[in-house]
């Protein structure tokens, strides 16, 4: 790996962290990803152990990841506009006292489903508004050559706190109780508000709109189709999200057609590809700053976005829990060039007054066409096979890509994360 970083010698992918402000919110953030995820694990288990139903533990990831998806938005026009270090210390400290309310009333025995659910809903909308403030800031932390790295160390985090959360999840619920957990992940909280205490940020840009908040979304959505690099990511996102992202989803399908159906054998290959994926993208994330330093941004985004659909077929096909471990390395890696690729661009591209609003239309097309995606993929894998359901989509994404290639290349161009001077909406133009 090409080691960058003058005299400390770092790896390409861990050159943001000798920027202290960078360094310490990504710390935090580890701590904090850990607990939420350790909350996950824990609420799923305490529904499901207390009253047995499936469709309860599946209304609490609902709960928690979509209001990311429909709620982003609102989070991207506070963002480029209030105070930032202000709002993250209030959110965090927000989400505290809810988890830690999960934490008392499941020690007074009161968790009801419904309530823990609603506090899970609640939790979501917290992080649906904090996710583009952390996001719209990685521009004024580091480098803008060292912005992919940092992009990457994010997705790295996110990953090792989905391997980190559910083990410590697992132990603190085993010798400690559900409690316990919730109460830990409260505290994790408070260590991201001891973090952004100790650092300063830099206000959001100077900006003479101050229009309300539906019409400053307007405004960054058409700040961000005005900008061909930022259109293009983001249409190239929510296809991906659609098309091949339900592998995700679909992890357990996957591991009970290798393994048959029984409960255990199912958790357990359920486990193996799960850990897979997140060592894939760990690996991944700390890879592609290097390739990108020496093929090129926009090649190694083409090349990641070729791989995916081509990886996520493969794995499709693979005939032994083994051998679909190894792709999902594999295709764990691949799709984490696609996302911190696509999000590189768009955090260089947007314009620096519309950032937050643009980062969050990327964070839309996740979190609603993932959904999405995953439910059509069950659909069809319910009536033809969930191998043939997963070749559709990703013989779907390379058809646009190839589609792409050959009538709009001018597309895949505009993903050189060099920005071009924008067409920005004057400030009145919303109105019109």
């Amino acid at each position: 790996m090409k080691a960058v970083g003058g005299r400390l010698g770092l790896p390409a992918a861990l050159v943001p962290l000798r920027h202290r402000p960078f360094a310490v919110l990504w710390s935090a953030g580890l701590v904090s990803n850990s607990g939420s995820w350790m909350e996950t694990v824990a609420v799923g288990a305490l529904l499901k152990s207390t009253t047995g139903r499936d469709a309860l533990v599946a209304a609490a990831a609902v709960a928690a990841f979509l209001p990311i998806g429909v709620l982003s938005p609102v989070g991207g026009a506070l963002a480029d506009r209030v105070d930032r270090r202000r709002f993250l210390i209030t959110l965090n400290c927000f989400e505290a006292v809810v988890a830690a309310s999960l934490a008392v009333l499941a020690l007074q025995g009161r968790a009801t489903p419904g309530l823990v659910i609603a506090l899970v809903a609640v939790e979501g909308c917290s992080a649906a508004l904090r996710l583009p403030f952390l996001q719209s800031l990685l521009p004024d932390l580091v480098p803008e050559e060292e912005l992919l790295g940092a992009v990457a160390l994010g997705s790295a985090q996110y990953n090792i706190g989905r391997v980190i959360g559910p083990a410590l999840a697992a132990v603190v619920i085993l010798y400690g109780s559900f409690q316990a957990a919730f109460a830990i992940n409260a505290l994790s909280f408070l260590v991201a508000v001891a973090a952004t205490v100790t650092i300063r940020l830099p206000p959001p840009p100077a900006e003479a709109d101050r229009t309300g908040v539906l019409a400053r979304i307007v405004a960054g959505a058409r700040a961000a189709r005005s900008e061909p690099g930022c259109r293009a990511a983001l249409g190239l996102v929510a296809v991906t999200a659609l098309l091949v992202s339900p592998f995700i989803a679909l992890v357990a399908g996957r591991a009970g057609a290798l393994v048959g159906e029984g409960e255990r054998a199912v958790a357990r290959a359920t486990g193996v590809l799960t850990t897979a994926q997140g060592v894939g993208a760990v690996a991944g994330a700390l890879l592609v700053p290097s390739l990108a330093l020496r093929f090129g941004r926009r090649r190694t985004l083409l090349v990641s976005l070729v791989a995916t659909p081509v990886l996520v077929t493969a794995y499709a096909w693979t005939s032994t829990l083994w051998l679909a471990a190894l792709a999902m390395v594999l295709l764990g890696a691949a799709y984490i060039g696609v996302l911190a690729g696509l999000q590189a661009v768009v955090q260089l591209r947007a314009p620096a007054a519309f950032r937050g609003r643009v980062i969050s239309l990327f964070l839309v097309g996740l979190g609603t066409l993932y959904p999405l995606g995953a439910l059509w993929q069950g659909v069809v894998g319910d009536a033809v096979g969930l191998r043939w359901a997963t070749t559709l989509g990703a013989a779907a994404l390379l058809a646009v890509l190839t589609g792409l290639a050959i009538l709009r290349p001018a597309t895949l161009l505009a993903l050189d994360p060099l920005p071009v001077a924008p067409v920005v909406p004057a400030p009145g133009s919303m109105d019109r």
